[in-house]
């Protein structure tokens, strides 16, 4: 009995170790999921769907300039050809999301 309790406090434990790293990847995750087809790897737009809509690169300029309550206005409402994310992707994702374009943008 007693070792059944340690095993479960250990599991437990390590589950609990390994959540900030879930909790870092979670923006490389949405954005893999729901970004990545459009804008690319990098976020530069330079993929054939990205090309079809003709996605900005997040290293234009005037994203590079635009606040991070413009990308989520964008994101939760869609802008020109892209799809509004309000009610498919949580406000945490939506947020863990810019800022990994916000990683990408100064790669």
């Amino acid at each position: 009995m007693k070792r059944t309790w340690k095993v479960a406090a250990t599991v437990c434990l390590a589950g609990l170790a390994a959540m900030p790293a879930i909790a870092q990847n979670n923006g490389m995750d949405v954005y893999q999921s729901k970004c990545q087809m459009c804008h690319g790897r990098e976020g530069t737009g330079n993929t054939p769907a990205g090309k079809a809509i003709k996605a900005v690169s997040f290293k234009s300029p005037a994203l590079m300039k635009a606040t991070d309550a413009e990308l989520i206005a964008a994101v939760k409402n869609g802008k020109g050809r892209m799809p509004a994310y309000s009610g498919k992707l949580s406000d945490t994702q939506i947020k863990a999301a810019i800022a990994y374009i916000r990683k990408l943008q100064h790669s």
